[in-house]
This record gives C-alpha cells, structure tokens and sequence, in this order.
C-alpha cells in the first residue's frame, strides 16, 4: 500500500486547527503532522496531544523555542526599536519568521509536500506564513483553508465541529469570541466588541498587565544590563534570554506597564483595531534607547531613528528575512559592540522613568557639558559652525 502525503499543520490545539486538522485530512487524504512551537504562549502540551491524537494524528511534535525566540528575532529588533506607525511593538509579526522557519524544516525532515496554517483570509499572518514558507522552500505546497473552504461563518464551523465530534469550548458556541493571539513577548486582543473603535476596551480583556489605577502607589526600582546592545541581566543577575523577558513583563505588568490601543492599517489594505499588552518589551525598548544616548553618537543614532518606520513596515508586512530587512539590519548593529553599560528605571502606574545611566563609554563627555568654564570645548568654533549653516540656508 502507498504511503499518504503529509503535511504539517501550525496547530495550537484550539478549535479553529482542530478544524483544520480533520479537513486537510478529508480533503486531501494525507497524513496530518501537527507541530506547535512553543514561544511563550500560554500552552497546554497535554490538550494538544490529547487533541490531536483523537484526530487520528500520528505525529505531534512540540518545540521549545523561547529563548531562540527572544535572542535571535526580538533582541534583533529591539535593537533597532522598531515600532510600526509610532506605536505596535511588532509582538505578532515578529513570531511568524520563526514559526515559519521551523515548519518547514519539520517538512523537509519528513518528507512532507505540503504545509498549512489557520490564518484567515483577512489578516496579515497569513502573508507572513507564506513569505517565510517561500524563503526557505520556495516550491513546496501552501495549504490556506480560511481562503479555499466552504465553511463561511462561524455557524458552519460548529456545524463542522459537532459532526466529526471536535471538542467546542462554552466561550465558541455563542457571539464570536475575542480573537487572541500570544507569545512571550505580547498578548494581542482584536475582534468581539472591539471592531467598534467607539466601544472602550473592557478591562476584563487584559491578561498580563493591570490597570494603572490598581498598580502599587508604591514605585518599583529595578536596573537592566546591557551587553553588546542586548539585555543580560536584570538587578545585577544574570539571566537567559527567555527568562529575562518573563521576568521583565511580570515587573511591567503589575505596575500598569505596557497596554497600548490602536487602530492599524493591515498589509492587505483592512484598517483593523486591537489591544496590546507588551510589558516587558516597553521597558526594554525605554531602557535601550537610554543606554544609547550614552554610548552611541549622534550620526549612528539619527540615522537609526531615520531608517526605524521602513524596518518596522518590513518586519510587519512580513519580509523578515528579505534582502532589505536584513541590509537595515547592519545599519542597526553597526556599533551596537559599544552599547554596554546598566539603566535603572522607576515604574509607576503605567510610566517609565529613567533614574540612571551607567556605562564606560567616552561617548558621553561630562568635561565638554560641564556648565563650569573648561579647555575641552573651544566655543569661537560655535560661530563658524552656525555662518556655515545660514549659508545652508539659501541652497
């Protein structure tokens, strides 16, 4: 008898990829894979093999990729403090590289043809996906079933589900459900009551931070190390990339940090509203640009800032690991060997405060800023450099 097809499924082990999973297997006769990294979401292994396994699944495989995650794609980013239009930290769009990547290499390993995700027709995950799946196998099957089924409302996916007896949480019977998305880095709230831009967030829909108004009055003192541009350590312990982020969104989130609400403009041209909570990830990108302003100069920093709006938009659309991405990247790191030192911040209700900055960097000269009369700054240079650019000024 010949062997079935396969193909790997992205699979959380909610309904929608249950969903998924037993269609692809109707509609395609192939033996499922189902393959779920792990990047800090909230995950429940033993509902996911459990899940998968009464849908006749042989293979599921469970990857731990956290401190991947956090090192190599959002240190990476950090560094060049990438926030798409002024103000989304990127904290989906900067997980679906790495999915994607290892998707495919689960793929190769396993002979499959094919991959599939459970990003529907209207999102932005779905080009993600898909630019990474082409980058690393550019002729290998795309399976997108929000954008080929029959099953056009969330009606007929309950429908589906009852029929081939797939568990449906209480939260799914009824109104559409919040759509959520998170990861280490963030959690993302979108749809429900909230596609209203005139409805306010209810406060029951934040999972990792509290109110400002709840936070301790109390201001919470703690001090970030900087190595080589990245984080490592926080109050002098040194930590691993996966566990420093926890630890930093833990400290943001109970002091109100990190909660953002805005009104996007997708890739495929749909304005979309959401939540965002990325605690850890606000306090790290104030603290970095702190330990920059003491360690790097100012032609490094401005054109970092220049170049920030089109590596943000890449990242978003998806174009991680495009040629253009990656050349804005060198520009990021170019110096990024002299971002050493510590930054101590002060967190309260929902506010960031830099208390210090300590570095051994000569970049910063307190001789030359010193208000008190010194040899170091020569001040008759001062006109020349101003006649110079009223000269500019004509041009």
């Amino acid at each position: 008898m010949k062997p079935k097809k396969k193909i790997v499924l992205a699979y959380s082990g909610g309904l929608d990829t249950s969903i998924i999973l037993k269609w692809l297997q109707e509609n395609y006769n192939a033996e499922v894979i189902a393959y779920t990294a792990d990047i800090g979401q909230k995950i429940n292994k033993k509902k996911i093999i459990k899940n998968s396994k009464v849908l006749g699944v042989k293979k599921v495989i469970i990857e731990n990729l956290k401190d991947i995650f956090v090192k190599e794609y959002i240190y990476p980013m950090l560094r060049g403090h990438a926030l798409y239009e002024g103000t989304y930290l990127l904290g989906t769009s900067i997980a679906r590289p790495l999915i994607a990547k290892r998707q495919i290499a689960i793929a190769k390993k396993y002979k499959a043809y094919a991959v599939s995700h459970g990003s529907t027709g209207k999102g932005n995950d779905q080009v993600r996906f898909e630019l990474g799946y082409h980058y690393f196998a550019s002729k290998i099957k795309v399976i997108a079933p929000w954008r080929i089924w029959k099953l056009n409302s969330r009606t007929d996916l309950i429908k589906y589900a009852k029929k081939n007896k797939i568990a449906i949480p209480k939260n799914k019977r009824g109104t559409p459900p919040f759509s959520v998305d998170d990861n280490l880095f963030h959690t993302s709230t979108e749809g429900n009551i909230l596609e209203n831009p005139k409805n306010r967030a209810p406060e029951y829909i934040y999972q990792r931070t509290i109110s400002p108004e709840k936070a301790s009055n109390k201001g919470l003192y703690l001090t970030i190390g900087f190595k080589n541009g990245d984080p490592v350590s926080v109050n002098g312990k040194k930590m691993s990339p996966g566990n420093l982020l926890q630890k930093l969104n833990i400290f943001a989130g109970k002091n109100g940090i990190g909660r953002v609400d805005l009104v996007e403009n997708r890739f495929i041209g749909i304005k979309s509203r959401g939540v965002y909570e990325t605690p850890g990830g606000t306090l790290l990108i104030a603290a970095h640009r702190a330990i920059e302003t003491v360690t790097l100069d100012k032609e490094t920093m401005h054109k970092k800032d220049e170049i920030m709006p089109k590596y943000a938009k890449l990242i978003y659309n998806g174009y991680w690991y495009s040629k253009a991405r990656l050349k804005l990247q060198k520009i990021v790191d170019l110096k990024r060997n002299k971002v050493n030192g510590s930054i101590k911040l002060k967190l309260y209700k929902g506010n960031i405060t830099i208390v210090s900055r300590k570095t051994k960097s000569n970049a910063y000269s307190m001789k030359k800023v010193s208000f008190e009369e010194n040899k170091t700054f020569n001040k008759l240079n001062v006109e020349r450099f101003i006649n110079f650019h009223k000269k500019k000024l004509h041009k």
